[in-house]
């Protein structure tokens, strides 16, 4: 069965210690040597055999030139000139979202995939994106990708600004972006619409989901997740009993599930609905109280000394100190 995964992180110098990151991490999921200009470091994974497929992706505005700027194409050039970008000693200087890839598509079927989704993401952030396809190392089905996106937008005279993935709350109110929330969810959701439009090109009723479990369980082509030992000998032609304990709980846990796909789980509340339920709250609050008192009018200096003389009378002494 394919699996839904898809993990976002970002790539970061750890404050104050200024060392490379994004030199780095291009040459080991590319599987190349880069030096690292800014530093002298030397980062050589050109052992690796498990790459099956590599490419950098450019922004539209690449496509007219016919022949390309020289350190766009090359990808230690490429990523020394990010790292000379951000001088900042605790600078964000790459993205990376990896994916899981359907080991029941064909390596043709499975790269066409991965190009789709990182041309999209060159298209909605305007930046760079270092593609590279794994083959699995331990398990068989472990097909993934790797896209380690500039956080600059790329641009034929250098890196420009921060792409729109970069920017905080404040600024993408401003812009009237989404929050970043919304904007994962959205990334999530493109995922696995082009997952399952691949499995259906290719002919197959597996589909993906990146709605929580319990919500998918229900979804056309659904079935259990097996573990690796079982599905290896289930391969084999032979009976696993662990696989076989894990078809049963997901059979249970579908015959659970709502009919109509919906999660159990509580609805999240928004806090526009949190403000508005503490609004209509204090109203009732206020109602139940009554109104309130009418303030004392105001007092004037003559009005206070006229009293304080009353009270000293009234006492016979000082005592207040007036």
């Amino acid at each position: 069965m394919a699996i839904y995964y898809l993990g976002v992180k970002s790539f970061g110098r750890s404050a104050g210690t200024g060392g490379s990151v994004s030199t780095s991490a291009a040459a080991y999921r590319a599987g190349e040597r880069i030096r690292d200009e800014r530093t002298g470091r030397i980062y050589d994974h050109t052992h690796r055999d498990d790459i099956e497929y590599k490419e950098i992706l450019l922004p539209a505005q690449f496509d007219r030139f016919s022949v390309l700027p020289e350190w766009v194409r090359d990808r230690s050039r490429l990523w020394n000139a990010v790292e000379r970008s951000e001088p900042r000693p605790n600078a964000r200087v790459a993205r990376e979202y990896v994916l899981a890839l359907p080991h029941e598509l064909s390596p043709s079927q499975r790269i066409d995939l991965a190009r789709t989704f990182a041309r999209g993401i060159v298209d909605r952030y305007h930046g760079a994106v270092d593609l590279a396809l794994h083959r699995p190392r331990s398990d068989p089905r472990n097909f993934h990708a790797h896209l380690l996106a500039t956080t600059r937008e790329v641009r034929p005279s250098g890196l420009g600004p921060k792409t729109t993935a970069e920017l905080g709350g404040s600024q993408r109110f401003e812009l009237g972006l989404p929050r970043a929330m919304q904007e994962h969810a959205a990334i999530r959701a493109h995922w696995a619409h082009l997952t399952n439009e691949a499995l259906r090109q290719a002919g197959l009723d597996t589909r993906v989901s990146h709605i929580p479990q319990e919500a998918s369980l229900r979804l056309p082509g659904a079935r259990a997740w097996v573990p690796r030992v079982a599905w290896e000998i289930e391969r084999r032609g032979g009976h696993s009993i662990l696989g076989e304990r894990a078809r049963q709980e997901f059979d249970r846990r579908r015959d659970a599930a709502p009919e109509d796909g919906s999660s159990w789980r509580q609805p999240v509340v928004s806090a526009e609905q949190l403000r508005q339920q503490a609004i209509a709250d204090w109203r009732a609050i206020r109602a139940e109280a009554g109104p309130a008192p009418a303030p004392e009018p105001a007092r004037d200096g003559s009005e206070v000394e006229r009293q304080v003389q009353s009270l000293r009378r009234e006492l016979g002494r000082d005592d207040f100190g007036l």
